[in-house]
């Protein structure tokens, strides 16, 4: 079995990858090849492109790197069109996948798409794209295939891998041990994004509320795992906004710091999800280039931005966004979850509610799917 594959980022090469464990059970032999991350390359992927090269966001960050994102996708489809995989996976990325998608399907290449872009969130109009794109859309979320049958799109809902991956008690003494941490000191893990562009934008408010949260709270100790090749990145904002404080890096190992923290200072994205999946309390905060802060604010369906707030439906944790991701509001969120363990037992419940939803099975929900659009 040959199947090509796109993960355009950290989130995608994790959702990638654990869909290969389950892709690889089935098809023992299974050649897989596209671009991909580190994770991917564990089970064997072929990365003909590493997946930092799509992981820009913002539509004025990607129009920055248009040509160089053109360029790659146009020279994928030209080698996939060639070598003819029995089918093209396309994980998230719906802005570089869709359009790969429908010009390998218009070819005879069956096409999935895995994760269904939040067209119930902002940009409706793209359901039109999913449909003239793809065979069948594997969903993360229970309200997705309805939204997509009605338009006529194909789709399953095969739960969230990380409900699968996460356990569902968080292995706090383990992690705090892994760390080198104690039990009782309190722990905050900022997490200011995966992308280079989530860096630049994200870094200097979060850091510089870590230095106000401990100059407040002098006992208070810091992580921040990084993703792969942003450490150079990092470092000297870290230096510039946060001196002196005690801030660990950490290559990787999200899922430690988030199961060994007490509270988490976030970037929105799929890593919010994983916070709630570890009961987690967080603050969720993010800027971007002002022009795509309005044209994303515009195209917004509902009130929330946040994973979590959305599928419960209501702000249970704060979303601190552009204007309001500053300094000081971020600190003041973050330790007002220190401050009140009632609150934070009642979002944990919350999210154990959410852990039992989303935990399907996923990489084999995925695979049965899959097996199903070939025929095989």
């Amino acid at each position: 079995m040959r199947l090509a594959m796109v993960a355009g980022e950290a989130s995608g090469d994790l959702l990638a990858g654990l869909l290969m464990g389950g892709l690889k059970r089935r098809w023992p032999g299974l050649q897989a090849m596209g671009i991909g991350g580190p994770l991917m390359a564990a089970q064997g992927f072929e990365a003909w492109w590493p997946s930092d090269r799509l992981a820009v966001r913002g539509y004025v960050e990607v129009l920055r790197h248009y040509r160089e994102i053109a360029g790659i996708r146009n020279a994928l489809a030209t080698r996939l069109l060639r070598e003819r995989p029995a089918a093209f996976i396309g994980v998230d990325a719906p802005d570089f996948n869709l359009g790969l998608e429908q010009r390998l399907r218009s070819a005879g290449i069956k096409t999935v798409h895995f994760v269904c872009p939040s067209v119930w969130a902002w940009r409706g109009g793209r359901v039109k794209k999913l449909a003239a794109s793809c065979d069948h859309v594997l969903c993360l979320f229970p309200f997705e295939p309805e939204l997509l049958h009605v338009h006529g799109v194909a789709a399953t809902y095969v739960g969230h891998p990380l409900a699968d991956a996460i356990p569902l008690q968080a292995p706090r003494a383990a992690a705090r041990a892994a760390l080198g941490e104690s039990a009782q000191a309190p722990l905050v893990a900022v997490l200011p994004g995966s992308r280079r562009s989530e860096i630049q934008y994200n870094a200097a408010p979060f850091l510089q509320a870590a230095a106000l949260m401990q100059a407040r709270r002098p006992d208070l100790r810091f992580v921040l795992p990084l993703a792969p090749g942003l450490r150079g990145l990092v470092e000297p904002l870290l230096a510039q906004h946060a001196p002196g404080v005690p801030i660990r890096l950490l290559d990787g190992d999200s899922h430690t710091a988030l199961a060994a923290c007490d509270v988490t200072l976030i970037a929105s994205g799929t890593a919010t999800l994983e916070a709630a999946l570890f009961r987690r309390p967080m603050v969720i905060g993010y800027r971007v280039h002002p022009l795509s802060y309005q044209l994303m604010k515009r195209m917004a369906y509902q009130p929330w931005v946040g994973l979590p707030n959305i599928l419960c439906r209501d702000f249970v944790v704060p979303e601190l966004l552009q204007h309001d991701c500053t300094p000081v509001a971020l600190a003041d969120a973050t330790l007002a979850w220190l401050d009140d363990p009632a609150r934070a037992a009642q979002a944990a419940r919350r999210f154990e509610d959410l852990h039992h939803l989303l935990r399907r099975d996923t990489a084999q929900g995925a695979t049965d799917a899959i097996a199903q659009v070939l025929g095989a």
